[in-house]
């Protein structure tokens, strides 16, 4: 409601100053930092000043006196040197507020232009690990903001299967632990088959290292077989890369993540994806065969700008690839390979020819068929060379934005990506490709502790310990699960015994992802995370349990209540009443319990306008502890005068549904007991 009542406000002041001074100006709007000074304030009459040669405050009085009724604002007021303060009308946006906040969300319009956001795209090659759970946290929390603001969302899941890393678990497999085929599709059945490979990759990195050249040889040859879709490396890496996706699916599925398609990079290559983009890049100039230097036989695109080049690899997304800093690169150091001189393609080249497709600018589609092996009976649809099933969707349609949710250290590749848009000709396809780019997740010290990991003493001085998944050194995300329902649900055992087993584990689970969700989205993308279980699980503070037992509060209520609640659901307060309370002296707290509910439309716009879910996640905070100092200001239960009460209860009972509705968007589920 606040949103809605601001988005008039500023329409009413636009067409206003444009008609009495002839003057288009955009109008900002700022929440004051106290409630006596209105509920929103414009500074545009300073602005106005520089243009009619009047000081501000003059201009703000005469607007003040001409604006004229604007639904939902009592009055307009000048403050300071010349802003403009508007007081709501309370009793109203109690009114639009209950209304409002009794709808469902927004569904989008046949005619709504696609939204694809790409997130999780973890390298199939071993368990997912915390870094990959903040990656697909962000992008589901993301589409579910979205959809709720009713715009038409797809969510993809890239799946590397014709990688580097992916090689080098098929090398592992192959050639250090010399199985076979039959033997490898065996043990591809076994539980935890991710955990094995995660150790199996830090085993190939270290076999690496003994010998670069061969490590060079072997992966090169791997990678082309792979490639190609030829010989045993091809059908073990993709034994493999189905076996992990499968595990990660359900891993995410924990979390309640799901997508809509999985876009395999393998059909890229055999519906000859890549062939396509490979013609429209050569033949546009965009790339050019390096003839000589270290990049002799390689196809790259020319780089002009000089680009930050981290050394460390990614692992948390899709395409990571082992990068070099500028010193170490000859006089094409800032030209990109796009296909290495052995004939295979990289990341970035493959990832072009994908974000064509998203965009509808390719000429080509996928083929589509159900996952086998869906977490929870759900459909998944993945991409296949094979014939589309009679009944599969059609995901083809060109999107009108894109968002990657790719981490940070990836920025210089994505910027090659974009790149390549560009000199295909398709500026605004480049322009509405976002990298929604986040920063790594870390231990505390005491966390790394809590997990068995040996640190040396400088090691635990510090605010933090990056993890490694080359090294094996990471927390697996199912692992970090476990570990918070084990928590949570000892917790829950002792306060609830009356419980049954069942609810106990569903409470448990609900409090413990609620937890890991909520910490990881209250930092906005740019900052680096340390995980700390004591902080996550706090019922106290900044927390998902925290916003989580403000619902249970309620609740609580209204079972206490239940026959209040029944005397007074079918008479409702009305707006003169309700604004009666909220003006009242003793009614500033009151309304700003109001104001805060009913400002759940501004938090989403500003997560959608900044690309920042942490908008939602510090709303719901701020809701939950402003509920919990009115339940402590006011005995609503035993107010004495009869509306007063009603006024309450329905007070209570339209933050619960909004809180309900802002942990929802954050994938949060509210229990009942905690």
């Amino acid at each position: 409601m606040y949103q809605t009542l601001t988005n008039r406000l500023r329409e009413a002041l636009a067409a206003h100053i444009r008609e009495k001074y002839g003057v288009n100006v955009e109008i900002v709007l700022e929440r004051p930092p106290k409630l006596e000074m209105g509920e929103a304030a414009s500074p545009v009459c300073f602005e106005l000043a520089k243009r009619l040669k009047k000081a501000p405050r003059q201009i703000a009085q005469e607007i003040a006196a001409s604006l004229g009724k604007v639904e939902g604002v009592a009055r307009l007021e000048v403050a300071g040197g010349g802003y403009l303060n508007a007081y709501f009308d309370r009793g109203a946006f109690w009114d639009s507020a209950q209304k409002e906040g009794s709808g469902e969300r927004q569904s989008p319009s046949s005619n709504q232009q696609k939204i694809i956001v790409e997130h999780t795209s973890i390298n199939p090659n071993k368990a997912a690990h915390i870094g990959h759970v903040r990656n697909a946290v962000l992008g589901d929390t993301m589409v579910r903001i979205l959809r709720h603001a009713g715009k038409r969302v797809q969510i993809q899941n890239y799946i590397d299967n014709t990688g580097v890393q992916v090689a080098d678990v098929v090398i592992g497999l192959l050639r250090m632990e010399q199985r076979t085929i039959s033997n490898v599709k065996m043990l591809a059945k076994e539980p935890k088959f991710d955990y094995y490979c995660w150790d199996l990759y830090a085993k190939a990195t270290s076999f690496f290292a003994e010998n670069p050249e061969r490590a060079a040889k072997l992966r090169a040859e791997t990678l082309k077989a792979i490639e190609d879709g030829r010989g045993e490396a091809a059908e073990v890496a993709q034994v493999l890369a189905d076996a992990i996706v499968t595990c990660h699916l359900q891993t995410m599925a924990r979390l309640d993540i799901h997508y809509d398609l999985l876009a395999r990079e393998s059909e890229i290559l055999h519906l000859k994806f890549w062939d396509t983009a490979f013609e429209m890049l050569k033949q546009s100039g965009a790339i050019h065969l390096a003839t000589s230097g270290k990049m002799k036989g390689c196809w790259v695109l020319p780089w002009e700008e000089k680009a930050t080049i981290n050394t460390e690899a990614s692992e948390s997304t899709k395409g990571t690839e082992k990068k070099k800093t500028p010193a170490e690169e000859d006089e094409n150091e800032q030209d990109k390979i796009i296909v290495r001189s052995n004939g295979t393609v990289t990341y970035v080249g493959k990832d072009i020819a994908y974000q064509l497709w998203k965009f509808g600018l390719l000429g080509k589609d996928f083929c589509y068929r159900r996952w086998p092996n869906a977490p929870n009976g759900q459909t998944v649809w993945a991409t296949t060379s094979r014939r589309s099933e009679p009944d599969a969707p059609h995901f083809g349609d060109p999107a009108a934005t894109v968002y990657n949710v790719i981490d940070a250290r990836q920025a210089y590749l994505q910027d090659v990506v974009a790149e390549g848009l560009r000199r295909l000709g398709h500026e605004e396809a480049a322009k509405n490709s976002i990298h929604f780019a986040y920063e790594i997740v870390a231990l505390t010290p005491r966390c790394a502790a809590e997990l068995n990991y040996e640190l040396s003493p400088e090691e635990a001085k510090k605010p933090y310990v990056e993890v490694s998944g080359r090294k094996g050194f990471g927390v697996k995300a199912d692992d970090l699960i476990d570990k918070l329902e084990a928590a949570t649900s000892s917790e829950v055992q002792q306060r609830h015994p009356e419980m049954s087993e069942k609810e106990q584990k569903r409470t448990a689970h609900a409090i413990a992802v609620g937890a890991l969700r909520f910490f990881l989205l209250k930092f906005t993308r740019n900052s680096i995370i340390a995980f700390d279980f004591k902080d996550a699980l706090s019922f106290e503070g900044e927390t998902g349990p925290y916003c989580q037992y403000a619902v249970v509060r309620i609740r609580g209520i209204r079972r206490r209540g239940a026959e209040t609640l029944t005397q007074t659901a079918t008479s409702k307060v009305n707006s003169d009443a309700a604004g009666r309370f909220l003006s009242a002296a003793e009614g500033a707290d009151l309304w700003e319990l109001v104001l805060s509910a009913g400002s759940l439309d501004y938090a989403v716009d500003a997560s959608i306008a900044t690309q920042e879910p942490s908008f939602v996640a510090k709303y719901a905070f701020q809701l939950a502890q402003a509920f919990n100092n009115f339940y402590h200001r006011h005995h609503i239960l035993s107010e004495a005068d009869a509306e007063k009460r009603a006024f309450l209860l329905q007070l209570t009972e339209f933050v619960e549904a909004q809180l309900v509705r802002a942990v929802s968007l954050l994938g949060i589920e509210a229990p009942e007991k905690m």
